[in-house]
């Protein structure tokens, strides 16, 4: 194994979006810098990884250790006490506010990374930067025809609707349920699609959700769809004209932008780093959280909107700033100042 410049935290055993966004930038990042993962969690064959004692081991020279969680902080600072020559890196996503402990480990950091406006507001401890998480333009991309894309589907209807995450009332499906209630009455083109996982914990969530639809006559509109593998979401994507997201709360949310790539209208919430990504009236439209009456005008809105055109300009505004590649660009130079300042001091 080369010696490693960059340690990744990933202590995580349970797969989450944490665990996505890392290992969605460690083939790019691993171009541009030797690296060493500290967890083999859900790693891809051939990755290096290194042990605890193996980093305490590494004072030759300094080098950068990235966390993304609290135990990540924890065990960087204890490698470092314990000898370890690293300079500690913390990404903060989160849009609450943080106990007094997070904050005290925040506050030994030696640069901190922010996602968006949003998360970075929630900082007691001055960010560094702001670098947005990218998406895979070849994974998610517009499809040659929307209409066929939709059709292959097999859904009813005649263009889609959708919102993607799991199934609870922190990704708002109730917001949109009502909406769609509310809109398709009077509309009988689109068909809304909701994809994602219901836990036992939420079937009554469901289960109310959809006796609602039921007694509204449109179980044929507004579909459940349930979880799907992960290699059918592009399609799905690219089957939808328009996608909601409308969280009440979000760390960054990937479901806009890869809505986007994939040549969609979207509306969202104020929620996440949605307000930083989309232009009202040009991409789509964002709704102040919970708010049904906004929610509604806007969907309202992008029914006789020229969707077509808002999905070119969502991708085109991807390419230029929301890819993996850019975002793996942005945290090796970041990497790479905090060395130089290291060096220099």
């Amino acid at each position: 194994m080369e010696v490693p410049q960059l340690i990744l935290g990933n202590s995580n055993k349970r797969f989450s979006g944490v665990t996505s966004t890392m290992l969605q930038t460690l083939p790019e990042v691993q171009k541009l810098m030797p690296l060493a993962v500290m967890g083999h969690h859900h790693l891809p064959s051939g990755t290096p990884t290194i042990r605890f004692w193996e980093l305490v081991s590494l004072r030759d020279k300094t080098r950068i250790f990235h966390a993304r969680r609290n135990d990540e902080m924890i065990q960087a600072l204890a490698a470092r006490k314990l000898g370890a020559k690293i300079k500690i890196i913390f990404t903060s996503t989160a849009q609450r506010h943080h106990t007094r402990f997070t904050r005290w480990l925040i506050s030994q950091m030696d640069g901190i990374i922010t996602t968006c406006l949003a998360a970075n507001s929630y900082l007691e401890t001055p960010t560094n930067i702001i670098i947005p998480h990218g998406i895979d333009l070849e994974r998610y991309q517009p499809p040659v025809d929307k209409e066929k894309a939709w059709k292959s589907l097999g859904f009813p209807g005649e263009f889609g609707i959708g919102i993607f995450g799991r199934i609870r009332p922190s990704k708002g499906i109730d917001v949109l349920v009502d909406t769609a209630i509310h809109v398709l009455k009077n509309n009988s083109k689109p068909t809304v699609i909701i994809v994602g996982e219901t836990t036992p914990k939420f079937r009554d969530y469901q289960n109310r959700l959809q006796a609602k639809i039921e007694r509204a006559g449109l179980s044929k509109r507004i579909i459940f769809h349930g979880k799907q593998p992960s290699n059918a979401l592009p399609g799905l994507f690219q089957g939808m004209s328009i996608v909601a997201a409308l969280s009440r709360n979000e760390g960054f949310g990937l479901t806009v932008p890869e809505a986007m790539a994939s040549g969609c209208a979207v509306l969202a919430s104020h929620a996440g780093a949605w307000q930083d990504i989309i232009t009202d009236g040009l991409h789509g439209f964002t709704v102040p959280v919970d708010d049904l009456k906004a929610t509604q005008a806007s969907l309202e809105k992008l029914l006789d909107a020229d969707l077509e055109k808002m999905g070119s300009a969502g991708r085109e505004h991807v390419q230029m700033h929301y890819t993996i590649k850019r975002e793996a660009k942005s945290l090796v130079d970041f990497y790479q100042s905090v060395l130089h300042k290291e060096s220099s001091d």
